[in-house]
């Protein structure tokens, strides 16, 4: 019996002096701090060897300072788990957490909790202070890189990577809708010239408003609680906007679902990103681009499903008209509505807990990843071994809430005060001497990207719709002084001029006017009985004793005209759809279908490149080819031509859009990761509103000024790309 204990004793005495000389090596390799935080570790293990009866089951100190559990009992075990810190402290308190077996966080407490320490803090240099949170995000960031490593990639990313993929994919689908449905939504809604204009920019106009926003505040209150937010807004705002008449309170509706949708971005990828180990996340974040592709081909294939189908609509009188372009609206919220379902099963991001000192959260949900992961691999008995998780020191921040008695709207206000400045002070910092130089050079590769995809892409449609108008008038056929005289018009009439014309005691029954312009022309005695009308006007004629019923003849197609003894009844109130649009509709659906596919192949080799030949070149070489092929677009005579160099572009610069968000992910610490992807996000919708507004105006009139610009943009964007540093095979910050 006293032999077996002397061995005991000479055991725990031997264990003592393994885990001192473990504290002198990590004392050598990370400093003091390093060293203080290890004497509290070594102080638990002493500990535990007291009260442990197993004697096999110690911890280990890793190459990064880290401490596990040794395996030895767990692999034999097979009731083993992670638990290893179960149980009280020194003191017998029990902690938080202690009950669901969440190893302690000595990192933060005992140092942290010695008399006086408080009041020495309050009295700390900011600078030092700021020193060793950097300090700890350091160490932070070295540990979790471990930590992922430990946990494998498998089940948990790939159904993380789904999920994520649906709110990208939203995204897409919002970037597409207005363009779909404006031709029939500027009919519908009698929409001039300007109004349309501004039916189109406004859903860049909301994205970047939101990406700023939810950028900024995923970095104070979480990634997938801002994700879940900005989703929601963006769902329900794109609701509503199906089902609204006016144009006014549709451009809210679809400024408000910009809003919403413009924290997608930002948001995806650094959530995504703290869950990918370094080896893996240059190729798996490209991946997830590839649901905005995705996103942009199901708003061409549904565009080209529904709006088409006229049928598919109902009225309550002249006051209330649903069309099938609203149907596409309603559609085109489904992914959005799915990321929320399915984002409800995701948890938050770990790395976002560690920053924000809560370590027993992010020690469930990393094992949480571990045990998933393992259990699809067909690993089940493998043990979390994690024991202790870094946390960043949290600035204290006082906030005076005015104690109960104060009204609960006033406490909200100093909640969301509060917030608004913590915000903007992490916004602040991204423009630090630490980032300022990476922040400017990332400004301008995402402006000049931004203004010349986007401009062209834009444009393009355009500079189409130009070419198949001047085609078509080209065909038009002219009718100068004819006199026409007791002769009934049951037939289309199409793309005529008509000047000068009389017109005694003729009917016009049940028929379609389409493109047909009546100048200086009198009618007189006529009768005019459902007709149907699109792009069709009478300018300066005069309608003498004529009856109008059942007509869309009526204010603004009668331009300048004079009215005598005429009568309208039952006339077709408001503007109505254009049915037989077929041009139109081939090149909007069409041609933007091919050009999202077009993005397949350039998605598909940047992600399997990206971390063989580096973010840096991939971006710099995809913007040069971009250049290139931009060029040529000013050598495309015919339409076929034109779409096959855009989708040369599309396929092309997508990769230099995979290389640049994942540079922006990985050139940022996790604390300002999203403010600053936001902030780099809600410029590049800025400059895609002025390069959209630039390109438009020379629709018609040149096309070398638009591809110079767009050329000279991506030039400088690949020559100032080559600036910023290389972050291929860099520890997540």
């Amino acid at each position: 019996m006293d032999e077996g204990y002397r061995d005991r004793t000479a055991f725990i005495k031997g264990a003592k002096d393994i885990a001192k000389e473990v504290k002198r090596q990590a004392g050598k390799k990370v400093g003091r701090h390093v060293d203080k935080m290890a004497d509290e570790y070594t102080k638990r293990s002493y500990t535990r060897f007291e009260e442990e009866d197993d004697d096999d089951d110690y911890p280990v100190q890793a190459q990064d300072g880290s401490y596990y559990r040794s395996n030895s009992r767990a692999n034999d075990d097979e009731g083993a788990h992670s638990d290893s810190t179960e149980g009280h402290d020194e003191d017998d308190e029990i902690y938080e957490g202690e009950y669901q077996g969440i190893p302690r966080n000595d990192s933060v407490g005992k140092a942290d909790g010695q008399p006086g320490g408080t009041a020495h803090s309050q009295f700390r240099d900011l600078t030092q202070y700021e020193a060793e949170r950097r300090k700890d995000q350091e160490e932070l960031a070295q540990q979790y890189e471990t930590i992922l490593q430990e946990c494998g990639h498998g089940r948990f990313q790939w159904s993380l990577y789904f999920v994520l993929g649906l709110a990208l994919m939203a995204d897409g689908v919002e970037i597409f809708v207005v363009g779909f449905v404006l031709p029939s939504a500027e009919k519908d809604m009698c929409l001039s010239e300007p109004n349309k204009g501004m039916l189109g920019l406004i859903v860049y106009l909301g994205m970047m408003v939101g990406a700023f926003v939810w950028g900024g505040l995923a970095d104070r209150i979480g990634r997938r609680q801002t994700l879940l937010i900005s989703l929601s807004i963006n769902s329900v705002f794109a609701f509503f906007s199906s089902f609204v008449q006016g144009y006014s309170s549709f451009l809210f509706c679809r400024l408000l679902s910009g809003v919403g949708i413009g924290g997608s971005i930002p948001i995806v990828f650094s959530y995504y990103s703290e869950f990918l180990a370094q080896e893996k996340r240059g190729e798996h974040l490209s991946w997830l681009c590839m649901f905005w592709m995705i996103g942009g081909i199901y708003a061409s294939a549904m565009a080209w499903a529904i709006i088409p189908h006229y049928g598919w609509s109902f009225q309550m009188g002249s006051a209330y008209q649903f069309h099938s372009w609203r149907v596409f609206v309603l559609v085109c919220a489904f992914p959005s509505v799915a990321a929320i379902a399915a984002l409800n099963t995701m948890p938050e991001s770990p790395r976002f807990f560690l920053e924000n000192g809560k370590h027993d959260e992010a020690w469930m949900i990393l094992k949480q990843v571990h045990d998933t992961n393992m259990r699809a691999k067909g690993y089940p008995e493998r043990v979390f071994s994690v024991t202790t998780i870094k946390t960043v020191k949290q600035m204290d921040e006082l906030v005076d809430m005015g104690g109960e008695a104060t009204a609960w709207h006033l406490r909200w206000r100093i909640k969301l005060t509060n917030l608004f400045h913590q915000v903007w002070g992490n916004f602040l910092t991204v423009f630090n001497p630490e980032y300022r130089r990476v922040t400017y050079m990332l400004m301008a590769v995402w402006f000049s990207m931004s203004f010349s995809y986007y401009g062209l892409t834009v444009w393009f449609p355009d500079m189409i719709k130009y070419l198949q108008k001047q085609e078509y008038s080209s065909r038009t056929k002219v009718f100068i002084k004819e006199k026409v005289e007791h002769v009934t018009f049951n037939f289309t009439l199409e793309n005529q001029i008509h000047r000068q014309g009389e017109y005694f005691n003729n009917k016009f029954l049940n028929l379609k006017m389409k493109s047909m312009v009546f100048e200086d022309s009198l009618f007189e005695e006529c009768y005019f009985e459902d007709i149907t009308s699109t792009n069709t006007f009478f300018k300066n004629c005069t309608f003498i004793a004529t009856l109008f019923y059942n007509t869309d003849l009526y204010k603004y197609r009668l331009v300048n005209s004079r009215l005598i003894n005429s009568t309208f009844l039952h006339n077709k109130e408001g503007c109505l759809l254009d049915f037989s649009d077929e041009n139109n509709a081939y090149m909007i659906y069409f041609v933007s279908f091919l050009g999202t596919l077009a993005v397949l192949p350039g998605n598909i080799v940047s992600a399997l490149l990206m971390d063989k030949i580096g973010r840096l070149r991939m971006l710099a070489g995809s913007s040069v080819i971009s250049c290139v092929s931009c060029f040529f677009l000013s050598f495309g005579n015919s339409e076929s031509a034109m779409i096959a160099l855009l989708c040369l572009f599309g396929g092309i610069s997508i990769a230099s859009w995979n290389s640049l968000d994942v540079l922006t992910v990985e050139l940022y610490p996790s604390d300002k990761r999203t403010t600053a992807f936001g902030f780099l996000n809600a410029l590049c919708k800025l400059a895609a509103v002025l390069g959209i507004s630039i390109f438009q105006s020379f629709v018609g009139i040149t096309k070398a000024v638009p591809i110079l610009f767009a050329s000279g943009a991506l030039a400088a964007g690949s020559f100032l790309a080559l600036k910023l540093p290389e972050t291929r095979g860099q520890v997540l910050q």
